[in-house]
């Protein structure tokens, strides 16, 4: 029987990097564990509509600073940069931070990351695949259209597995789908992965997409 592994975790420090970069003993780790989860959890909601792919977090000693990945970037800034002002503000009150103390910590969105092809991004297409499943809408022309889109997008690769009471069935099953090549087993393949349950009205479908971009040393 085949032994799973999250691909980006296969591929971590070779293509990938940490979402959270910093360094804490035994009494501070757990905390700080928490207070990302938070972040990223409030950041998610938050700004929803300007489709977040990733949120990465680094920590030095006065500063908590989070750099946004997003389709969107202009929801996120707002006119003037008004929107993250609210969102440092709102973070701040979250972990329960002084943003007026000059020595305590600071909370700072130092970047906000526009990903230029958001049709190849795992993490977007799951979204939108759950989304049309809560509404109802067919699953096989859901996966369809969402593999046209990110062959059509470059994708050299794409594979979706969709997992429990597909389409209100009785018994839960199992269904995969896949255009082009998707090699997990290669180090130097850059592959994209997300997964996430949609909560229907008959229950759960679980969702999981591969997208092979390309290999490594090629800008993507």
């Amino acid at each position: 029987m085949g032994q799973k592994v999250n691909p980006i975790s296969f591929r971590m420090g070779n293509l990938f990097s940490w979402g959270s970069r910093w360094f804490a003993d035994k009494e501070t780790y757990g905390k700080y564990v928490r207070e990302d989860k938070k972040i990223r959890d409030f950041l998610e909601d938050r700004v929803k509509s300007a489709g977040v792919v990733r949120v990465e977090i680094e920590r030095s000693v006065n500063a908590i600073k989070v750099r946004l990945h997003v389709a969107r970037p202009g929801v996120v800034i707002g006119r003037g940069g008004s929107h993250l002002e609210e969102l440092k503000l709102d973070l701040a009150k979250l972990l329960h931070i002084n943003m007026n103390d000059r020595k305590g910590q600071k909370i700072v969105i130092d970047d906000i990351v526009e990903v230029k092809n958001p049709e190849i991004q795992a993490k977007l297409i799951v979204e939108r695949i759950a989304e049309q499943l809560i509404k109802r809408f067919p699953h096989r022309r859901a996966v369809q259209q969402a593999m046209e889109k990110a062959m059509n997008a470059g994708a050299k690769g794409i594979k979706i597995v969709l997992a429990g009471r597909i389409a209100g069935a009785e018994i839960g099953r199992r269904e995969k789908y896949a255009q082009g090549t998707v090699p997990t087993q290669t180090l130097r393949a850059h592959i994209d992965y997300f997964e996430m349950p949609a909560k229907t009205k008959s229950g759960y479908v679980g969702i999981k997409v591969w997208v092979y971009r390309a290999t490594e040393g090629v800008k993507v």
